[in-house]
């Protein structure tokens, strides 16, 4: 049995945890790493007597988020209880909210696979507390639970099924790990936990034909979602050409992503609303937000990783890629910036962001720092690219006083003038050391007379370590050049 495959539909659930200092609805606090069980109070435990209260930060946090999302803020909003019990539940429900989210009509806009743009709607983000974690020994007959995580603020943002590919899963969420490292809402740091989603795969076949919606969990990396959904895809489509299997005769279902056999794994079917018996908490009011919030927090919002990367290309002219680089951090972009502007300028824009994706990047990864580790501040590296502009120092020259100056700060120009630095452009100068470097190199010379350009770069190199990296490369070449067509 064969039938075409139309396209992927996935949706996705995110789970994001919002940046405060304590719990969702109690003072308890929110610090990854600690001792398990040793972030918890009543209301976390479910200790009978134990009152929420709800946490102001999780909410305005909440509200910047759905505006730089796009989406419309709700005056009014309640809290619901979503009952189900598991081990790292002590209270048996989940405070949540169901009909009344904070959060509805926005949309992300990533770059589509196979090129242009996609707009992926976002149905609703609502607030709600995290559940505790449960860990089972590989025998499976001890079990541990650790509420630390519980009752941490989470921003659950559901998707329409507006992504096409595993690819697309995978740049919807980096640009919304993008968006809120922006906003300083979330570090979306998917090892953490803070992070974490929920893809629903299904398949649409010719003729109308619809695969069973499967909902993936237990994925901690961005590549594990492609993964898994690249493998959801082609055991669907096998499951319906074996089995049959279709939305109609079968019920919708969760698996797990195991990353070792790198398979999804039935776990169970898919509850519904009903299973959960929404009913609204009774020991929360519910929520007004006054248009007066949302205009302030929408008065603060930066500006965004996409727009900026557009202002890049057609504003400074930059590339595509130097574009991306420069702004899948705000830090580093923020820094980059600051060197374009900092006094002594106007810059070339392109001279700054080569410099700041080539040599300053390298040194982060190559020590593992950020961007507000550099011992050198953003107006060195514009004092640095002028002093290139300039002509007083050469580009190796400047690569080997970067590698320092990034470690240990200072004044680009200082170290030049201290240390004797400065680039050799006078021509006569540079003629004699050229004519030495020939007499010196004279085979290479003969070489290069012979039509081998390339052997030429033995006689600049020649003159380089004479004058200690400091001759103007470029005079340099135009006057063997010169002596080259003396000869001819």
């Amino acid at each position: 049995m064969t039938a075409p495959l139309v396209r992927v539909l996935i949706g996705m659930e995110v789970h994001l945890q919002l940046a405060t200092r304590t719990k969702c609805f109690s003072a308890a606090p929110v610090r990854f790493g600690a001792d398990p069980n040793t972030l918890i109070d009543p209301v976390v435990a479910g200790l009978p007597g134990a009152l929420p209260v709800l946490n102001r930060e999780a909410v305005r946090l909440a509200i910047r988020t759905g505006l730089a999302l796009g989406c419309q803020i709700a005056p009014l909003t309640r809290w619901d209880r979503k009952n189900y019990f598991y081990p790292d539940l002590p209270k048996g429900y989940q405070i949540s909210q169901y009909d009344l989210p904070l959060c509805t009509a926005g949309a992300v806009e990533i770059d589509a696979d196979g090129g242009g743009t996609r707009r992926v709607r976002i149905r609703r983000a609502h607030l709600e507390e995290d559940t505790g974690k449960a860990t089972h020994d590989e025998g499976g007959d001890k079990s541990r639970v650790d509420l630390n995580r519980a009752g941490t603020p989470l921003l659950e943002i559901v998707s329409e099924p507006d992504l096409h590919s595993a690819a697309e899963a995978m740049a919807y969420l980096e640009a919304l790990r993008e968006i809120v490292a922006y906003l300083g809402t979330s570090d979306g740091n998917m090892q953490e936990g803070n992070l974490r989603c929920e893809p629903n795969v299904n398949l649409e076949l010719e003729g109308g034909v619809r695969t069973p919606i499967v909902e993936i969990k237990n994925l901690n990396s961005v590549r594990n979602v492609g993964r898994a959904i690249e493998y959801e895809v082609a055991r669907q489509l096998a499951a319906w050409r074996e089995r049959g299997e279709t939305r109609e005769n079968t019920p919708r279902s969760t698996r797990g992503w195991d990353d070792v056999r790198a398979v999804t794994v039935h776990q169970r079917s898919k509850e519904s609303a009903d299973d959960y018996r929404y009913f609204p908490e009774p020991d929360l009011l519910p929520l007004r937000i006054p248009a007066a919030v949302v205009e302030r927090e929408r008065a603060a919002l930066p500006e965004l990783p996409r727009a900026r990367r557009a202002r890049y290309e057609q504003t400074l002219g930059l590339t595509p890629h130097d574009a991306r680089v420069l702004t899948q951090d705000a830090g580093v972009s923020d820094w980059f910036e600051a060197a374009l502007g900092a006094p002594g300028g106007p810059r070339d824009a392109r001279e700054v962001a080569k410099w700041v994706t080539g040599e300053v990047l390298r040194h982060l990864n190559e020590e593992r720092r950020g961007i507000g580790d550099l011992a050198l501040a953003p107006g060195g590296l514009g004092e640095l690219v002028d002093l290139v502009a300039r002509g007083t120092v050469n580009e190796r020259t400047a690569k080997e006083l970067l590698r320092e100056l990034l470690a240990k700060g200072g004044s680009p120009a200082a170290l030049v003038k201290a240390r004797g630095l400065e680039q050799i452009g006078d021509p006569a100068a540079l003629a004699r050391l050229c004519r030495e470097a020939v007499a010196q190199e004279a085979r290479a010379w003969a070489e290069v007379r012979g039509g081998n350009p390339k052997a030429l770069g033995r006689i600049v190199g020649a003159v380089m370590k004479a004058t200690g990296g400091r001759a103007d490369p470029g005079a340099v070449h135009r006057i063997l050049g010169d002596l080259l067509r003396e000869e001819a």
